[in-house]
């Protein structure tokens, strides 16, 4: 019988919990510092409470950044089963439960509880040039948003006249730059040394409205986890649109989820803006709903979820873009 452990991720500390006995919500708590003594004396206090091996130990955590990935990889290559799941999600579950204020303890319980009600899917760790190249990719994106901001000042500090001001932007400019160039070498090199990378780099950009930028993060995004379907990736990446009704009274649009990084979802939108103009299914697709009425925001939010459909696809079956839309 596989026993449930939650753990509450913090960048110091981890909080964990054994669900002893669900039925009547017996528990047994343990803190541990969050480096690699506090993982081992995890390992041994979970086996030495429990009595089962790690095979049988089911760990449930919350995705906390960066702070969860390196116990969540020591667990999985020690054989527990590990669960990662999306904060919002416990949030709900815990207010299904009538949990009422919040602690790093309670935390913990509510993860185990989650984990024996909610059977959730197994987590296992990204291919390693995968998370080597997201890594560079949020680094990249980090100076694009130095780069902007520096600019920012600057276009302020012109209207001043701030002279001296002007020279130290241009400073920090220059170097930011320099550096973003060869940080987008370096991720162009790391790509050309992992030819399923390349291959996949260029599997999507075969999609038109797909750039470099798009590519790059979609790639990331998707080779990241085990997708079972197109719709799974699109929910993932928060393009699938949610209903608001209720009887005949609550009618409001659908939007969409939204649950997924916000770059992701900029950069798609305007993908699918350059997609209604040359890509011919997206174009298609288009057309068809605003004929039937909906309006142009939705279309574009639909414009969105078939470029990820789109993708995923093309990265399925290693098969280069072609274009099903009959003439228009």
């Amino acid at each position: 019988m596989t026993a449930y452990i939650g753990i509450d991720v913090s960048k110091r500390k981890l909080d964990g919990a054994w669900l002893r006995d669900p039925a009547t919500g017996k528990i047994k708590t343990k803190v541990w510092n969050n480096d690699a003594a506090g993982f081992a004396a995890l390992q041994d206090w979970v086996e030495h409470q429990t009595g089962r091996p790690l095979s049988d130990i089911h760990v449930v955590m919350e995705a906390t950044g960066v702070y969860h990935e390196a116990l969540a990889q020591t667990l999985h290559a020690a054989g527990a089963q590990v669960s990662v799941i999306n904060p919002a999600h416990i949030r709900d579950f815990a207010k299904s439960l009538g949990v009422r204020g919040k602690n790093d303890k309670k935390d913990s319980v509510v993860l185990a509880r989650y984990g024996a009600t909610q059977q959730p899917a197994l987590w296992a760790p990204e291919p390693r040039a995968i998370r080597e190249l997201k890594a560079l990719v949020a680094r990249l994106e980090a100076l694009d948003t130095d780069i902007q901001r520096e600019a920012n000042r600057r276009e302020k500090a012109e209207v001043t006249q701030a002279t001296e001001v002007m020279t130290s932007i241009d400073t920090v400019l220059a170097a930011l730059r320099a550096e973003r160039d060869r940080l987008a070498r370096d991720i162009d090199d790391h790509i050309d040394r992992h030819p399923d990378l390349k291959n996949d780099q260029q599997l999507l950009q075969s999609i038109p409205g797909v750039g470099p930028a798009v590519s790059l993060r979609l790639m990331t995004t998707l080779r990241s986890r085990a997708f079972a379907s197109a719709r799974q990736a699109a929910a993932f990446i928060g393009v699938v649109p949610i209903p608001w009704e209720s009887g005949d009274s609550v009618r409001a649009r659908p939007h969409l989820s939204k649950t997924g990084a916000p770059k992701l979802r900029r950069l798609l939108y305007m993908a699918a803006v350059v997609s209604l103009r040359y890509n011919p299914d997206i174009a298609a697709q288009s057309q068809r709903l605003t004929r039937r009425g909906k309006p142009a925001m939705s279309a574009l939010g639909a414009a969105m979820r078939k470029l990820v459909h789109t993708a995923f696809g093309v990265l399925k079956h290693q098969t280069p873009y072609q274009p099903q839309a009959a003439s228009l």
